[in-house]
């Protein structure tokens, strides 16, 4: 089948999602100017650089009470945050943390995690993920939107400080096997990493 992007695609759901994915999910965790601390996750995340280490996720959609996003917000107002990587262990907490409250609600507290110091930046980590990357904000992109309803926004972060648990590290490597990050697919789908396979480059 063909269908246009901004035409009905004649599905029971749209596919979109479920055709790009696995996508992993960046737990984002930031700290409000009022000192409020805040953690949502986003699937539309990734690693982009090596050199220097860099991230991006889309912050997308209204916020109820008519700002953008409170991680956006957060991120423009403090220009850090820290990126916690989700694992099948965690992904209870993780959607319990996805909910909508307000402003002042902690969503540390809400999913029964615990927040740590950083060592570079003034957001919390996240105690119970076995990664947490540190990172300090780069760009924060208004992309377009198709919606009146929905902003757009792609936030950028420099990498400058990472956590690893030493229990997923196995002779030097991340060893995947208990590591199990977490991604999401389509709708309401997700998987786990549990399998994996390498392959030399041709050159």
């Amino acid at each position: 089948m063909f269908y246009r992007a901004d035409q009905p695609h004649g599905l029971k759901h749209n596919p979109f999602k479920a055709l790009v994915s696995p996508r992993p999910i960046g737990w984002v965790s930031t700290l409000g100017s009022d000192g409020t601390m805040n953690l949502a996750p986003f699937s539309y995340f990734n690693a982009i650089t090596d050199f220097p280490p860099t991230v991006l996720f889309g912050c997308n959609g209204p916020h109820p009470e008519g700002d953008i996003k409170d991680t956006a917000a957060n991120v423009r107002d403090t220009g850090e945050f820290v990126v916690n990587m989700v694992t099948a262990e965690l992904k209870d907490q993780m959607n319990a943390s996805s909910a909508h409250v307000g402003r002042t609600v902690s969503e540390f507290e809400k999913a029964g995690l615990t927040p740590l110091p950083s060592e570079l930046v003034a957001a919390p980590r996240v105690k119970e993920s076995p990664v947490n990357l540190e990172c300090r904000l780069v760009q924060i992109i208004q992309l377009r939107s198709s919606s009146p309803k929905i902003v757009n926004n792609m936030v950028i972060g420099e990498v400058v400080g990472i956590h690893i648990d030493e229990r997923i590290i196995k002779d030097g490597m991340i060893d995947m096997s208990v590591y199990r990050p977490l991604a999401r697919l389509g709708y309401m789908d997700y998987t786990i990493v549990e399998e994996t396979f390498s392959m030399d480059r041709p050159d």
